[in-house]
């Protein structure tokens, strides 16, 4: 299951692509696109304003495991948290954007 807390979000979008669950949630302080296949999960998150480094995490509300710069490689890191190749993964229409 995708851990995120639906109180604090402002705005959702969820799809799901190749038994792969993307949620694309944003927050007072954050946007994050979490990710959900066979149990197993991985979130990339950014600041609100959209100028900072990606985290990705191993949930929305987990610690930070590494940053980066574009979406691309944040991608690749969050499929293979999750077991699968990065073209598996959905990514809804606001999370587009995500990266410097």
């Amino acid at each position: 299951m995708v851990d995120t807390d639906p109180t604090d979000a402002v705005a959702t979008d969820t799809i799901e692509t190749n038994g792969v669950t993307a949620r694309y949630t944003e927050t007072d302080t954050e946007r994050v696109l979490a990710f959900e296949s066979d149990g197993a999960t991985a979130a990339i998150a950014q600041n609100i304003e959209g100028y900072a480094m990606l985290k990705v995490r191993p949930t929305a509300e987990g610690d930070e495991l590494e940053r980066y710069y574009g979406f691309d490689m944040a991608l690749d890191h969050a499929a293979e948290l999750l077991g699968r190749s990065p073209n598996d993964l959905p990514v809804p229409d606001p999370a587009t954007d995500m990266g410097m």
